[in-house]
């Protein structure tokens, strides 16, 4: 019994298990281990890379889409700029128009003026020898009958009168043009 009191009253490490304790922990520790390296850490990976995959596919997307919207927005403004010239030279075009336009309707207008003073003189021309004309046989007649009365005859004779009258006329259109 010696050897059992020896055993029992030597002193035991605490950090070191008693043997059969530290078989059954290292066999559990393998277990665990096991399982962990098979099914656990493999399904963590695997959760890990699709993961990063997602990110870095997201990441790509989105620089994807940030190329797109900035290629957009240069065709955008391509656009824009072309509008704005096409704006431009419709505006120029308008005002040419205008200016066309005006100048045209300017030129109708003066030719039409033109022709309204080329009418008017034309009437006016064709009233004054109406006027002279009528003016000739009334002056013509009452310068026959004037002389008749002074002559103490009648100048009914057609020929004498028309002579007389052209005569008369004569003499006054030269004393009108002498005056002048």
């Amino acid at each position: 019994m010696n050897a059992l009191v020896l055993a029992s009253t030597e002193e035991q490490n605490p950090l070191v298990p008693p043997g059969p304790e530290f078989l059954v922990g290292l066999l559990a520790f393998g277990i665990v281990f096991y399982f962990l390296y098979t099914k656990l850490i493999p399904n963590i990976n695997k959760v890990l890379v699709e993961r990063r995959e997602a990110i870095e596919g997201g990441i790509e997307k989105a620089d994807a889409a940030q190329s797109e919207a900035q290629s957009v927005l240069e065709q955008y403004k391509a656009q824009l700029a072309e509008a704005r010239h096409e704006a431009a030279r419709l505006r120029q075009e308008a005002l040419e128009q205008g200016t066309a336009l005006r100048e045209e309707l300017r030129a109708e207008g003066q030719r039409q003026r033109e022709e309204i003073i080329a009418a008017g003189h034309t009437q006016l021309e064709a009233d004054r020898k109406q006027a002279a004309h009528s003016l000739r046989q009334d002056v013509g007649k009452l310068a026959t009958e004037l002389a008749g009365k002074l002559v103490g005859e009648s100048l009914e004779d057609h020929a004498r009168q028309s002579r007389t009258i052209d005569r008369f006329l004569g003499e006054l259109e030269e004393k009108a043009e002498a005056a002048r």
